[in-house]
């Protein structure tokens, strides 16, 4: 098992350079090749930037992705029409003095439309370019299966599955297959992202789910056998999983502490290492990690990535060892509360900040840890 005390989530901030050559090639203003060679410089960076900081663990940094889910997106035939508002929309809350609310309507007509066919391996290709340029744990993050709800729809879904449990089984053997394909490649550090358990606690967010036809528990029970189902049982391969409560431009979308999901996700869960977001009030009291079994690791998000400024030290020092009270310390961990780019739309830091955030998690378990 990774057994480290500082670890992250995974996306970084998308350099200016990528961006605008991004917009180029789909222009047709750059060729494909240019295009790439500009990713893997970012990607390279990227690893140097982590390594830098001190971090046991590396990412690719999600320097290839429109957003955290768009890789597996890219990688099958089916969901017809999609771009990044398929992954952003919703109502998103900010502070009023900085980024203020923003509300993204969901596309119309959003939703697989031709049953799922496999085009190619993006996510083990990230991953062995990534593999081959650190020599440090490399980790690569996937989709959480039920996520993909978001891209059923009863009107324009019904003749290729005419149900989300349909939809749902194919998106998981996929994943599978992925997963298994990644472990082939040398991968022992895989992580799903689960964002919407989370989304299941707001009042204002869950309507949504419901609405699919399961209610909010037979979502999660249901949602947790497809997780483990994806990761399935291959030894020497640690699993994390991450719930946050939605991170794009500095803004976020439900509020609510862990105890409505507590029990569910964290007995359940097959996933070693649960990376939970703790970074402010929204995420409740630390009281639900009581429910976590003497097994898994806790990776505390307690560092934001939404605002630049620093947590003390002292503070998160303290706070760790409030958590202790319920997970024993050396099963804590601790990292920032999400990624700082879950998509190319990044929040509002720079790149200094960015840096200044990851060696304070390097340094905070040095202190606690010794490490």
């Amino acid at each position: 098992m990774i057994a480290c005390h500082a670890d992250h989530v995974g996306s970084l901030l998308r350099p200016r350079d990528l961006v605008s050559a991004r917009e180029d090639a789909a222009a047709g203003r750059i060729s494909q090749a240019r295009f790439n060679a500009i990713e893997d410089r970012a990607v390279e960076d990227a690893i140097r930037l982590q390594e830098r900081a001190g971090l046991p663990v590396i990412t690719d940094g999600e320097q290839r992705r429109l957003s955290f889910q768009s890789r597996f997106a890219e990688s099958v035939s089916g969901l017809g029409n999609w771009d990044l508002n398929a992954f952003l929309w919703g109502r998103w809350y900010g502070d009023a003095s900085t980024v203020g609310d923003r509300t993204i309507e969901r596309p119309a007509g959003l939703g697989v439309v031709a049953k799922l066919r496999r085009t190619r391996y993006r996510n083990v290709e990230d991953f062995v370019f990534l593999r081959s340029r650190t020599t440090r744990t490399p980790k690569i993050t996937l989709p959480s299966p039920s996520l993909w709800a978001n891209f059923w729809s009863a009107q324009e879904s019904r003749n290729a599955y005419p149900t989300l449990e349909s939809f749902l089984a194919d998106i998981v053997q996929i994943l599978r297959e992925e997963v298994a394909e990644l472990v082939r490649n040398g991968a022992t550090y895989i992580q799903l992202d689960a964002p919407h358990y989370a989304l299941l606690l707001d009042p204002t967010t869950r309507p949504f789910y419901e609405s699919l036809g399961w209610s909010a528990e037979e979502y999660l029970e249901r949602g947790i056998e497809m997780d483990n189902a994806v990761m399935g049982d291959f030894p020497g391969v640690t699993f994390g999983f991450h719930l946050c409560r939605g991170n794009q431009a500095s803004r976020w979308l439900a509020s609510g502490g862990y105890e409505r999901i507590a029990r569910t996700v964290f007995r359940r869960v097959r996933a070693q290492r649960l990376l939970l977001e703790y970074d402010d009030a929204r995420s409740g009291s630390f009281t639900p990690l009581g429910e976590v079994p003497g097994d898994k690791w806790i990776v505390l998000g307690l560092i934001t990535t939404k605002r630049p400024d620093l947590e003390p030290i002292d503070v998160l020092e303290q706070r760790i060892h409030e958590a202790s009270r319920f997970v024993p310390l050396e099963r804590l961990a601790i990292s920032p509360q999400c990624g700082f780019s879950s998509s190319v739309v990044g929040n509002t830091l720079s790149p200094t900040d960015q840096e200044r955030k990851l060696r304070l998690v390097v340094e905070t378990a040095q202190r606690v840890w010794g490490e």
